[in-house]
């Protein structure tokens, strides 16, 4: 069954708005507890869908998630944006189609009242900006910007070593909206609308929010890099490489997964390949994700 290029949930639907498909990653870059053992363990379902049978690299989305409701329109994260210096090739100064994928779905940078960032990492804040007579100005005009408070007061403290892996990002990407005046701090728990609210995901960084959208027959849940690979349903104590506190993360995913095992509903982790969405089923003592374009998906 194809994915639906819309998804509803109650009185809000929700489309995919992707920069890059199939972004390849070393497994042992992303998962310091990942061994060649694991993957010849799994191979029968990671190949070819979740990992490149030729260089074994695991392959992840980048991608945005748009919001439409009542005359409002949302759009949670915003990849990694064009023009941008940074210190990994995957993201320097990149010619990405992301604003003709916004306009094909039927929104303009114009349209977009609130942008929510998940959490401040380069490959989540990056169309916050756009390149125009050599300044960073928002891309978004109308926009409200909204960043946890606990998710800005960690990079401000936090400084250049953070920046390291990728390139000052926050220089680019976020400080420009504060200097616009479109940047709003806001706390742990927000409700966006009447069935939009985000809610805190502790871990991976200090301040990450997730997005639950309710209302009608099922609720879905945008869930940010909560988890980057479907590995990590396979084995929830992993944790990636780009956490800022692994040991928080891990917990963080394990009470995740186990509340939502066999709820029916839809998860939308912020890297995972088309179509995104699917369930967390209980499969012995470990989980398994369950993609909505499978047979007997919810």
């Amino acid at each position: 069954m194809a994915s639906p290029a819309h998804w509803t949930f109650g009185q809000a639907s929700l489309c995919r708005i992707v920069e890059i498909e199939t972004l390849p990653l070393s497994p042992f870059e992303l998962f310091p507890d990942c061994t060649a053992g694991h993957l010849a363990a799994n191979r029968d379902w990671l190949r070819p869908r979740f990992q490149d049978p030729a260089s074994d690299a695991l392959t992840l989305t980048i991608q945005s998630f748009l919001i439409r409701q009542s005359g409002l329109t949302i759009l949670v994260d915003s990849c990694s944006g064009n023009d941008k210096a940074r210190a990994r090739p995957a993201f320097d100064r990149r010619n990405w189609p992301w604003l003709a994928q916004l306009r094909a779905a039927g929104v303009a940078p114009e349209d977009v009242d609130v942008v929510l960032c998940s959490h401040l990492h380069v490959d989540h804040v990056g169309w916050n900006t756009r390149l125009e007579n050599g300044r960073w100005v928002p891309t978004f005009p109308n926009a409200r910007y909204l960043i946890s408070q606990r998710e800005w007061d960690y990079w401000q403290a936090a400084g250049a070593p953070a920046l390291a892996r990728a390139g000052d990002y926050i220089t680019d990407s976020v400080l420009p909206i504060f200097a616009a005046g479109q940047a709003e701090l806001i706390g742990d728990d927000h409700a966006l609308a009447s069935n939009i609210a985000i809610e805190p995901a502790y871990g991976h960084t200090p301040g990450q929010v997730m997005v639950r959208l309710a209302g009608g027959e099922r609720e879905a849940i945008l869930s940010a890099d909560l988890m980057h690979h479907p590995l990590q349903v396979r084995y929830p104590d992993w944790s990636t490489r780009f956490c800022v506190d692994p040991v928080q993360a891990r917990q963080t995913r394990r009470n995740f997964l186990t509340r939502h095992a066999g709820s029916g509903r839809i998860i939308f982790p912020a890297h995972f390949r088309s179509p995104t969405g699917g369930t967390i089923e209980r499969d012995g003592a470990a989980f398994r994700f369950v993609y909505c374009d499978e047979p007997g998906a919810a």
